[in-house]
């Protein structure tokens, strides 16, 4: 019953946090939830343990319903005091187990408070027959609230809580408000928040003061307000290390501000209509404003005439401490801060509100942080919110806010603003409910131009979708936003979820609108270019590429003049964004150009195209060598430049910087090693990009035709450079000999072809070089694609039959690149990326293509699901090519009806296909490889399928002996070809246990030392040979316990090396051979005399024995078992053969 009870205690917490997004969901259950615990509490019969429960299921409920709401419905009836209270009395405060209860208990009690009797009804006869006397109900509750107020858990806020409901009846507040209240300050005044204990103290009692000064009346806490404002003012809570006492000081103070105020709806203050949907539709409509005699409303001038504002010297220091509390550093305290600034301001006349305002809007300076830009936000909202900030003030506000909306402070490698540009969207979303549309229509620009902005580029996810959430209130609930529903039916609250799809598409949807063009521009130029996010520079240069058709001339004539002086400033995140800017508007503007037949410089002035020129120039002047930081922003970006400049066809054919842009992309090519990891492949790539387009448009004597001296000089030194000992030089030149165009590889195609055969060859010298030879392998497919294919043409320019062969030669090794390091299969991905590269198909008299769909066939039986995947689909497209057909497919028809459409990510569907290949000659010993790796592989699922459909296979054919004897042939010469390659020998050693233990080679049993047996004992003494693998040593110990059904020679062979094994100096290794060899005599009974079993099973059980005993219990199980005893090959050393030789 207990472990029942103890899984649903668990359960609960689970099951209710299921409610918090809507708690109200529970109001319907909460009562007959409550009596059936409330039952138990009451109960005499529950145990102790059970109450405690019982008030953990209730805080439980209470946490996500709200305690306010919750306490509401706790039973409060004059029987309830006393019983409540007694418990309490009970409770240890120490107890940190039991603190449900306390907490719970204190929310009960104050709700009993509020009967309307006064307390001292129920003490009867205070003094007893005994002479001694009871304390009042009264002391009792003070006493305990006053101990509860001081603890350090969480029963503390409902101390708080209670004190406030008790301190304000009438009975008690006459007798102890006031000793209360001093006792309050005394420990308000006497605690340090240095401590612990002086934290708690203080936590408890300014929140217990600001409890009563909210639920109190004003005329009975009037007189004490001034008093304990000096109190606050004497311990300096503004100054506190602490984020809760500075927020509970913020709460107090403003709650001491609004007792000091008389209580008013301010008569000045802006309303729009009624809150209530149901009373605007009843009442005819009225124009909505703000309330004045101008608008015909004489009795309220009369009124605020007659209006008496008696404003205490003290309030002057309450504002000026939530005015403090705006700027403050944690977000809490602001809020609380911001909150109180709107209900004191709401109590003040207009003169004074409006210098509160004007006090607000100081927090705006760029002298200030970002907590004052964020306070005076929060508080500008609630202003707004209340009515309180008036029409007239929206001229200064407006600005602000706006600016606020795209507030970014870079703080050393990130900045700072993203809090402050959300409460300015919340501020937008309350000034769309505050205000009527007129008064709003001279800022509907601005307001949404600034939205929108925020709503696309903002970095900030949240930023962004606050900032749709404010423009979709403003377009719902003002109705002026130009194009307001066409741009929220694009930006709504999911598609600015992804900033690439805001940068380069939903930012060009909405600057079709004339509205946003201009600001969407100058905001990228001015804040995004140049922003700390290398991502949000290269994204707003896109972003700017694809906004110029909107505005080609303005792109011309004024934002690249801005842009071109930031390319060559000092500030090296305006330098990277602003090349990059430069680059991507001149490639939209060529594209605009080209539509007419024009060049590009139609567009671009000749200051402009000068300055474009200089930029390469001016940039290696500021980064001297162009290392270190400086260099890996600069080099991608200049070649970005480079290579934008190349395909807008800019007027530099006869100019100088031809040659140091092509001095720039070697200098990147050659310097990879010297750059940080983070960088180099971007580097590449930009370098790679920037030297094909480079070559395409000024290395061309007339088209089709290279420059000869250009030609020699790039394809001699890139070649060059592959046998370089830098494996990333060897990268970065074998992607520029692929980025190559057609002309600059004629007559150079076969020692283009030569050196990158030889860099994606896998050498022992070259072991690590997988990079190397992944990008020379993806160097010869894009040759290949970019040469052609002429069958009469010359093989230094072409693909024809005299090379074809050599490329498909060299492509295919690199699939036997099984490289491997800590990053784990590294060769794995110079396959898969060569996979992707479409390739000529090869000519009749050629025998790659058999051997291209073999090496596929192994790629789709291995073990990783990704490559298996891969292989297979490109297996599966080869062979139901039809335009073109591939030719020399070995089995065609018989390929197409093993292989339909099928999962190859899946194991349970890939492999049932694949075996089927087994019974094809020529794919069965790759695929047979393939399975290899898989049968004995780790992964549970594709051992699991693939070794099933293995076995299935084998099952098939145990009547068949030549197909047996083929496959036991390939099996062999698969062990033959990868002898000590572990790879592949471990895993066969494991799928040989399991092929003998499942009797796939029964047939062979029958007859006396069987080639298959002999052979494959031979190689397993071959693979073990001096071998230290662990895992290596038992898969060969299963083996030759499985050889022992084997028939003649073969099992005394067998029984010697498990013998020999017995000895070795590992103990796990002799532990293992001893309980095989035990398994092994169990399932075998033929191979040992059975007078002699239960001797060679008492030996075999007996492991923990050392080396020497050990070897003895060998020789002792030699002349049981009929085996012949090992012997020790004496070692002789040098010395000893010397010395015989001289004898």
């Amino acid at each position: 019953m207990s472990d029942v009870f103890l899984q649903f205690f668990h359960a609960i917490p689970v099951l209710m946090d299921k409610y918090q997004e809507q708690p109200h969901l529970l109001d319907p259950h909460l009562e007959w939830m409550l009596g059936l615990l409330l039952e138990l509490i009451r109960s005499e019969q529950s145990p102790p343990l059970l109450v405690h429960l019982a008030f953990k299921f209730l805080y439980f409920i209470s946490k996500v319903r709200g305690h306010k709401i919750f306490m509401q419905l706790l039973p409060h009836e004059v029987s309830d005091v006393r019983p409540v209270l007694d418990l309490l009395c009970c409770q240890d405060p120490k107890d940190h187990e039991t603190w449900q209860t306390r907490y719970m208990l204190l929310l009960w009690l104050s709700m009993t408070c509020l009967i309307p009797f006064d307390l001292s009804r129920l003490d009867g006869h205070l003094a007893s027959d005994s002479a001694q006397t009871r304390e009042p109900i009264m002391g009792r509750i003070l006493a305990v609230a006053k101990s509860y107020l001081m603890v350090s858990d969480k029963p503390r806020d409902a101390a708080s809580i209670l004190l406030s409901k008790f301190m304000t009846r009438p009975d008690v507040k006459q007798k102890h408000l006031g000793d209360f209240l001093d006792w309050t300050l005394t420990r308000v005044s006497q605690a340090s928040d240095l401590t612990m204990e002086g934290t708690m103290m203080l936590d408890g009692a300014l929140q217990s003061l600001a409890q009563l000064f909210k639920h109190g009346k004003r005329d009975d806490f009037l007189p004490y307000a001034p008093t304990v404002l000096q109190c606050l003012d004497r311990q300096g809570l503004a100054d506190s290390s602490q984020a809760m006492l500075r927020k509970l000081g913020v709460k107090l103070v403003q709650r001491l501000g609004l007792t000091l105020l008389k209580p008013r709806l301010a008569k000045w203050r802006y309303q729009r209509g009624s809150r209530s949907l149901a009373a605007n539709l009843s009442q005819p409509a009225k124009p909505g404003g703000l309330v004045t005699p101008s608008l015909g409303r004489p009795d309220l001038e009369e009124e605020a005439q007659e209006e008496d504002y008696d404003i205490p010297e003290e309030i002057e220091n309450v504002i000026e401490q939530l005015l403090v509390g705006l700027k403050d550093k944690e977000t809490i305290v602001r809020w609380s801060a911001a909150k109180g600034i709107g209900r004191v301001t709401g109590r003040l006349p207009v003169e004074l509100a409006d210098e509160v305002v004007a006090s607000v809007l100081e927090c705006f300076s760029f002298q200030e942080t970002d907590n004052a830009w964020h306070g005076g936000c929060l508080a500008l909202a609630e202003l707004g919110r209340r009515g309180l900030l008036l029409p007239s003030r929206l001229t200064d506000v407006v600005p602000l806010i706006s600016k606020a909306l795209t507030y970014d402070e870079k703080r050393g490698a990130c900045s700072v603003g993203s809090n402050v540009r959300d409460a300015a969207c919340y501020v937008c979303w309350a000034f769309a409910r505050a205000y009527e549309p007129k008064e709003l229509q001279p800022f509907v620009t601005s307001i949404a131009s600034a939205l929108v902005i925020t709503a696309v580029f903002d970095r900030n996810v949240n930023c962004r979708r606050a900032a749709s959430a404010a423009f979709q209130e403003n377009v719902g609930r003002q109705g002026t936003f130009p194009h307001g529903i066409d741009i929220l039916t694009t930006a709504d609250y999911h598609a600015v979820g992804n900033l690439n799809n805001c940068y380069q598409s939903i930012s060009v949807y909405i600057a079709s609108f004339p509205e946003y063009t201009r600001a969407m521009i100058d905001h990228l130029v001015a804040m995004k270019v140049n922003h700390w996010d290398g991502v949000i520079r290269e994204l707003a240069a896109r972003a700017l590429c694809n906004l110029t058709p909107q505005a080609p001339d303005y792109m011309a004539s004024t934002v690249l003049p801005q842009l071109l002086p930031m390319a060559t400033g000092l500030d090296p995140h305006g330098r990277h964004g602003a090349i990059l800017a430069c680059a991507e508007i001149t490639q939209a503007l060529y594209k605009l150009s080209s539509q007419t037949d024009r060049p590009v410089t139609d567009f671009l002035s000749a200051d402009s195209v000068e300055a474009l020129k200089s930029i390469h120039q001016k940039v290696s002047m500021t980064d001297i060598t162009l290392m270190g930081f400086g260099g890996e922003l600069m080099r991608p970006a200049v070649c970005t430049l480079i290579e934008k400049m190349s395909l807008s066809r800019m007027p530099f054919h006869t100019d100088p910087i031809i040659s140091g842009w092509q001095w720039l992309i070697d200098d990147s090519l050659k310097s990879l090693h010297l750059i940080s990891s983070g960088a180099k492949q971007g580097i590449k790539e930009s370098a790679v990009s920037a030297l094909g387009a480079l070559s395409q448009e000024y290395y061309q004597i007339q088209p089709g035709a290279a420059d000869p001296d250009m030609q020699e000089k790039l394809v001699s030194q890139y070649i060059a450079a592959l046998r370089s000992p830098e494996v990333l030089t060897r990268c970065g030149c074998a992607l520029a000999l692929g980025s190559l165009p057609r002309f600059m590889i004629q007559t150079k195609l076969q020692q283009v072809l030569a050196g990158l055969e030889a860099t994606s060859r896998i050498t022992q010298k070259d072991l690590s070089f997988t990079e190397a030879r992944r990008d020379a392998a993806r160097a010869i497919a894009q040759v290949c694609t970019t040469a052609g294919v002429s069958a009469q043409g010359p093989p230094d320019s072409f693909l024809c039959p005299d090379n074809i062969p050599q490329v498909y030669c060299a492509l295919l090794d690199c699939m036997s690149d099984y490289t491997t390091d800590s990053r784990g299969d590294v060769g794995a991905c110079l396959w898969l990326r060569l996979l992707t590269q479409p390739l000529p198909p090869p000519p009749p008299s050629c025998p790659s293509c058999q051997r291209m769909m073999c090496c596929l066939a192994q790629q789709a039986a291995e073990k990783i699901d990704r490559y298996r995947a891969h292989a297979g689909t490109i297996f599966l497209r080869l062979l139901h090519s039809r335009e073109p057909a591939v030719p020399h497919i070995p089995h065609q028809e018989e390929l197409l009806a093993i292989f339909p459409s099928l999962n190859w990510n899946a194991p349970s569907q890939a492999f049932p296909h694949i075996t089927q290949l087994l019974r094809l000659p020529q794919y069965q010993y790759h695929t047979l490889l393939g399975l290899t790796v898989s049968v004995g592989g780790l992964t549970e699922s594709t051992v699991r399928y693939s070794s099933q459909s293995l076995f299935d296979y084998l099952k098939g054919i145990q009547q068949d002996r030549p197909a047996l004897e083929q496959f036991g042939g390939t099996l062999l010469r698969i062990f033959q070809d990868h002898l000590r390659n572990d790879r592949v020998s471990i895993p066969l050693l494991k799928m040989l246990d399991q092929m003998l233990a499942r009797g796939c080679f029964d047939t062979f049993t029958s007859e006396d030392n069987h080639s298959f047996c002999m052979d494959l004992l031979e190689l397993c003494k071959e693979e073990m040979k001096k071998s230290k693998d662990i895992q290596k040593l038992r898969s060969s110990i299963a083996v030759f316990c499985g050889l022992i059904q084997f028939q003649g020679e073969v099992r005394k062979k067998v029984l010697f090396q498990l013998l020999l094994l017995l000895c070795y100096p590992y103990p796990v290794i002799r532990k293992t051979t001893a309980s095989q060899m035990y398994e092994m005599l169990l399932t075998y009974d033929d191979v040992i005399e059975p007078d002699v079993m239960d001797e060679v099973m008492n030996l075999l059980s007996d492991t923990n024995c050392d080396l020497t005993t050990v070897r003895n219990h060998r020789n002792q199980l030699c002349d049981w078992l009929g085996v012949q005893r090992p012997t020790l090959v004496a070692k002789v050393t040098i010395n000893q053969h010397l010395k015989e030789g001289c004898s």
